[in-house]
C-alpha cells in the first residue's frame, strides 16, 4: 500500500513537473511573439559621470530630429534594418555634432542589431519580457555609463510619431494583457528570462 502511494505521488508529481514546463514553454513563445514585434532604442553614455549622462540625452535628441522621417513611427523591427542602416552615416554625423560641439572629442557608433534587454518596465504602464530585441543602439566614447531606452515601435517615445498607432494596434489581445499586467505576471517574466538564459542564450 505504501509503496502504491509512493508511486502515486511520484507520478503526481512528474505530471505537474510536465504541465508547469508546458506552461512556461508556452509563455516564452508568447514572450517570443511580442519581441518580434518590437523595435527599441538603447543609447549608452560613456560614463556615468553627470555630464556625460547629461550629454546622453542631447545625443539622443540629436540623432531624434537627424533621423525624423524614419523615427516617425513606421519603422517596424522587421524593416528596421533595410530603412534605418542607410540612415546611420548622417545619424553619427549629427550625434559628432553635438558631441564636439559640446567640448568632447568621444566617438560615436550607431547599429541596427539584436541586442539582449532585461525584463523593463516602461512608464509604469507597460513591462517588456527580458530577450532580444531588435534596437538602434548609441554608444557613445567608451559606453560604460547608464543606458537610455525607449520603445520605437509600437511608438511609446517618439515625439513625431503617430499617436494613433498604440500597443493595441500592434500585438494580439492576449500579448497586450500580458505586457499591461503588471505584478500579475512579473513572476512569470522572471521564470521565463531564467528558463531563456538556460536554454536559449548558451546556444
Amino acid at each position: 500500500m505504501k509503496k502504491k502511494l509512493l508511486r502515486f505521488e511520484a507520478s503526481l508529481l512528474t505530471a505537474l513537473i510536465i504541465c508547469c514546463c508546458l506552461n512556461i514553454t508556452a509563455f516564452s513563445g508568447q514572450c517570443d511573439e511580442i519581441r518580434s514585434k518590437m523595435l527599441r532604442m538603447h543609447v549608452i553614455a560613456n560614463s556615468d559621470s553627470e555630464s556625460d549622462q547629461n550629454l546622453k540625452l542631447k545625443v539622443r535628441n540629436a540623432v531624434l530630429e537627424a533621423g525624423k522621417e524614419v523615427f516617425d513611427g513606421s519603422v517596424t523591427a522587421s524593416d528596421a534594418k533595410e530603412r534605418i542602416i542607410p540612415q546611420i552615416d548622417k545619424l553619427e554625423s549629427a550625434a559628432l555634432d553635438v558631441i564636439e560641439s559640446e567640448g568632447y572629442s568621444y566617438d560615436v557608433k550607431i547599429t541596427v542589431s539584436d541586442e539582449y534587454f532585461s525584463t523593463r518596465t516602461y512608464d509604469n504602464s507597460v513591462t517588456l519580457p527580458a530577450g532580444v530585441y531588435t534596437a538602434v543602439k548609441v554608444v557613445i566614447g567608451e559606453g560604460k555609463g547608464h543606458n537610455w531606452w525607449c520603445v520605437m515601435f509600437p511608438p511609446m517615445c517618439l515625439p513625431a510619431a503617430d499617436a494613433e498607432c498604440g500597443i493595441d494596434d500592434v500585438l494580439t489581445e492576449e500579448e497586450s494583457r500580458i505586457v499591461k499586467g503588471g505584478d500579475k505576471y512579473k513572476i512569470k517574466f522572471k521564470i521565463v528570462e531564467i528558463y531563456e538564459d538556460i536554454f536559449k542564450r548558451e546556444k
